[in-house]
């Protein structure tokens, strides 16, 4: 399938999964398996698609093949343990924390619209995370403002960082994938090695 171009590109002739020839046979495998297709071990679709849909506000994108890598990167996240020792006191693990949420968000979205949240319109979808993450949503049951920041802030750490990930955006911001094994030679003196993408002032600067 081909990669969807959007108006922002800055780097639209630029794709670093032809570089892939580049990498060792694991570094490859991890990268191209972000292309699908997935496998859900713990979110159920409806999950999936919410999350799929909080997604596309947080990252500003609608592409179903980028988005349904998100929901599958968060599932990945919430089956491991890692990380829950960290967590705040009285906040519940991670996967309790946003499964529950999905469905909060869903209450709120119904007792404010009047329908699921699948179902409002995007502008009110994205005003139902702009409360949440000032915790401004009506606090029901343990649903305080400190749970809803925690929310918020779990979502957007899972989901920006899965984003970024996608070797589609990759290319759109001019990042060259992996280092190992050929590795960046001159990026100490700020400078692109021959391989990576030249910003557009450079471009205009060879012509």
């Amino acid at each position: 399938m081909n990669r969807m171009k959007r108006q922002e590109e800055l780097y639209p002739d630029y794709d670093v999964l032809s570089l892939q020839d580049e990498w060792d046979d694991h570094t490859r495998s991890i990268v191209t398996e972000r292309l699908g297709p997935f496998r859900f071990t713990l979110l159920s679709e409806w999950e999936q698609e919410m999350i799929k849909v909080i997604a596309s506000h947080l990252a500003y994108d609608e592409r179903d093949e980028v988005l349904t890598w998100v929901a599958a990167h968060v599932d990945q996240e919430l089956v491991q343990p890692f990380g829950e020792s960290r967590r705040k006191p009285n906040t519940p693990p991670r996967s309790t924390l946003i499964r529950e949420g999905l469905k909060a968000l869903d209450n709120w979205a119904k007792s404010t619209h009047y329908k699921a949240f699948l179902h409002i319109k995007p502008d009110q979808q994205l005003q139902i995370l702009r409360s949440l993450e000032l915790g401004s949503l009506a606090q029901e049951n343990t649903w305080d403002t400190k749970l809803q920041k925690e929310l918020f802030q779990k979502l957007l750490g899972l989901i920006i960082s899965a984003y970024y990930s996608h070797p589609w955006v990759w290319s759109e911001i001019g990042y060259g994938g992996p280092a190992y094994p050929r590795g960046y030679v001159r990026v100490e003196l700020g400078l692109t090695d021959p391989w990576e993408p030249k910003s557009p002032a450079e471009g205009k600067g060879e012509s």
